[in-house]
């Protein structure tokens, strides 16, 4: 296809991302070059000027909608061109064209059209009489006149209202392609519109009856009742349209074609034809856009407040040291039991059955203390689902009666999912699908990221309308997250699940089976390079990878930290200057000083004497300086408990610690040791006005929060931060 426009992409990038256009122009090379983007954002600042993997992200996605973008202008000028049609104002409204819906108005006159009326009555031969008509010079009598020529039996216009009806399709098509007009008009609804919903068929549990009258401005409605109307509408409980003032939408299209009444005898077909165009045409069209927009708007909001709830999770901090009694907790069937080493191996496994209808309390406490005593249990870790509250009484007893271990309440969401999987059939083939849940629900609190990344992320209760929204979207944006908390952390090259690696940049699913095989043949790696003799594991993903891997080792010092192999002589050269050799950052006592020491250089002239960038040269520094950091240690750690509490004994006024569980546009879900969770409403954020829960608190996040409210009956508190 000849290109009839090139666009600066870069330029309009640029101008539109408020980036430097050589930033955008050196990351869109690095991506189109197969390099990922935490690689970038990491180990190429210099080249980026320093941009995030968001930033990135935004620079790949803005890149690919304005290559579209411009392909389909040149489709456009191609099709206008084979018509004959290509002038100098078509070109020249086509390149200032900044959407794609523009360029889809732009396209609409020349688009091949078969079965609408307008292009029927076109092929009938009746487009002279509609430009007469348009033309606004003819009486009503010389019209009739004049459209009696037309009248043929064989193309089905057997009288002159056949022929004047035909020729008003025609410019009612005209009108609906005007490129100009439909702007207008976009602007006009999408700056007035309403959403207007009403009850359409029976709502039993009565979940939409917010919105069996409801009217809200397009401009004014917040996404989360976007995502709810869609969802009634779906399911045929409420009938929901875009609404407008027509009347003043009508005048429009008068004003703009200078349609007059007191001109000539046309008006009445005008009047007729911009009826059908506005009715039938227009606003269906218009309305259909704005139903998309407001739905692209709303999801990208769920979409973001879903990541940034599972970012939150992800990047809990990892319970060092402690080794854990998981629970799954259950009436009939028994409470499933796992111990689990510091390190998450299987120690032992059980079951007990402390509830009715079994009732075999003496016998569980038994086995739960025999348990904790055989297997120095430092923590009791529960299960949130089903008989956890009756479970937490039961171990709160046993801790009062003397067992010497702490309790803490965890989300077992997505355990069973995980539990039934292929991958957990895996790891754990001769188990009961019940006791794979209980050692996902322990080891969640030993090394969350590590345990969750088994998960599907929309199984992990993070987030409101998950099923509501573009899956395809929702997934991209997930993965997205899991990728860069993964590499944020850094993955141990030699005790990562094939799960956890192939999150890791550059990995793939086959080359993380392939790592795991070669370290059961050849045992456990001492140095990132010996990644390179693992099958199928070439140079490209090498780059890609090392840097996000770790490993303990003597004979590769700085694989403890993220300095990538390719910076080693820099950092060796580094630790030279001050006497010192990459062996001693494992040596505390020399670390303190290397720390001193490397407070001191000049960071500007040492990456010019290295002949490295500025951003590489302090990064190299911070990581010699805290050599095995995990990032994650500075999110708040859990909350353990030793007693329980009930709802009886919650009185309006009293403080509690709790733990942030979900945040959603309209407030945080927070724990305080109760059955159910607390609602910390967006209104009871702060004293001043919140417009973002997010702005205030995070999954996982340790507050204080005062009880506003109790509703013993439906089981509900209202939670407080203005005290």
């Amino acid at each position: 296809m000849s290109e009839y426009i090139k666009s600066d992409l870069f330029n309009l990038a640029a101008s539109e991302l408020n980036l430097k256009k050589s930033n955008i122009k050196a990351t869109v090379e690095l991506l189109d070059s197969g390099n990922t983007v935490p690689f970038i954002a990491r180990y190429r600042k210099e080249m980026t000027g320093s941009l995030d993997e968001e930033e990135i992200r935004n620079i790949e996605e803005k890149i690919d909608y304005l290559r579209r973008l411009n392909e389909r202008k040149n489709e456009v000028a191609a099709a206008a061109d084979k018509q004959d049609k290509l002038d100098e104002e078509v070109l020249t409204k086509l390149k200032k064209a900044d959407t794609l819906q523009e360029v889809e108005d732009l396209y609409r006159p020349f688009k091949v059209k078969k079965q609408t009326k307008a292009a029927k009555a076109v092929e009938k031969g009746l487009k002279p009489l509609a430009d007469l008509i348009l033309a606004q010079q003819k009486s009503e009598s010389e019209i009739k006149e004049l459209a009696s020529d037309f009248i043929d039996p064989e193309k089905e216009l057997q009288n002159i209202d056949d022929v004047l009806s035909g020729a008003e399709d025609i410019i009612a098509g005209d009108i609906s392609d005007d490129p100009e007009l439909r702007k207008k008009l976009r602007d006009y609804v999408f700056k007035t519109a309403k959403i207007v919903s009403e009850q359409k068929n029976e709502d039993e549990e009565g979940k939409y009856q917010d919105y069996y009258e409801f009217k809200e401005s397009i401009n004014k409605i917040p996404p989360h009742r976007i995502l709810a109307l869609n969802r009634g509408e779906n399911e045929e409980v409420l009938r929901v349209k875009a609404e407008v003032d027509d009347q003043r939408a009508v005048e429009m299209i008068y004003n703009f074609y200078d349609f007059d009444n007191r001109k000539s005898g046309s008006f009445e077909h005008l009047v007729n034809a911009v009826d059908y165009a506005y009715k039938r045409l227009i606003f269906p069209s218009l309305e259909r856009e704005v139903r998309n927009h407001l739905t692209e708007k709303a999801e990208a909001k769920a979409v973001s407040n879903f990541s940034t709830n599972l970012r939150a999770l992800l990047m809990q901090p990892p319970l060092e040291d402690k080794r854990v009694l998981a629970v799954d907790p259950a009436f009939r069937t028994g409470c499933k039991l796992a111990a689990l080493a510091e390190n998450g191996e299987l120690l032992e496994t059980g079951a007990i059955y402390p509830h009715p209808p079994v009732n075999k309390q003496q016998e569980a406490a038994a086995s739960l203390a025999k348990l904790v005593q055989k297997h120095e249990i430092d923590l009791i870790v529960i299960g949130n689902g089903t008989a956890s509250r009756e479970t937490e009484s039961f171990v709160a007893e046993l801790i009062k009666s003397g067992m010497d271990v702490e309790y803490t309440i965890v989300s077992e969401a997505g355990a069973s999912v995980y539990s039934a999987s292929k991958l957990a059939r895996k790891e754990f083939p001769d188990l009961d699908v019940s006791i794979r849940g209980a050692i996902s629900i322990g080891r969640r609190i030993q090394d969350p990221l590590a345990e969750l990344v088994k998960i599907d992320p929309k199984s992990l209760g993070v987030g409101m309308y998950q099923h509501d929204i573009s899956q395809k979207r929702l997934e991209k944006a997930l993965n997205e997250v899991v990728v860069d908390a993964v590499n944020h952390v850094g993955v141990e090259i030699n005790t990562a699940s094939a799960a956890l690696l192939t999150y890791v940049a550059g990995i793939s699913s086959n080359n993380a089976e392939k790592i795991i095989e070669h370290r059961s043949e050849n045992g456990k790696f001492n140095k990132r390079k010996e990644l390179l003799a693992v099958y199928g594991f070439g140079p490209k993903t090498y780059e890609q990878a090392a840097g996000f891997i770790r490993l303990d080792s003597k004979q590769d010092p700085f694989a403890v930290t993220p300095i990538h192999p390719e910076s080693y002589q820099a950092a060796e050269k580094i630790l030279e200057n001050i006497d010192y050799l990459a062996a001693d950052i494992r040596n505390k006592e020399k670390l303190e000083q290397i720390r001193e020491k490397l407070n001191e250089i000049d960071l500007v002239k040492t990456a010019a004497a290295l002949e490295i960038g500025l951003p590489t040269a302090k990064d190299i520094v911070a990581a010699l300086k805290q050599p095995g950091r995990d990032p994650r240690d500075s999110m708040p750690a859990p909350i353990f408990r030793k007693d329980i509490l009930k709802i009886e004994d919650i009185e309006p006024g009293m403080i509690f610690k709790g733990k942030v569980r979900n945040v959603v546009d309209f407030g945080a879900f927070v724990d305080i040791g109760l059955k159910q969770d607390g609602l910390l409403h967006i209104s009871e954020m702060s004293q001043m006005y919140v417009s973002d829960p997010f702005q205030i608190v995070e999954i996982g996040q340790n507050i204080e929060v005062k009880v506003l409210d109790v509703d013993q009956k439906r089981g509900r508190i209202s939670l407080t931060l203005k005290f």
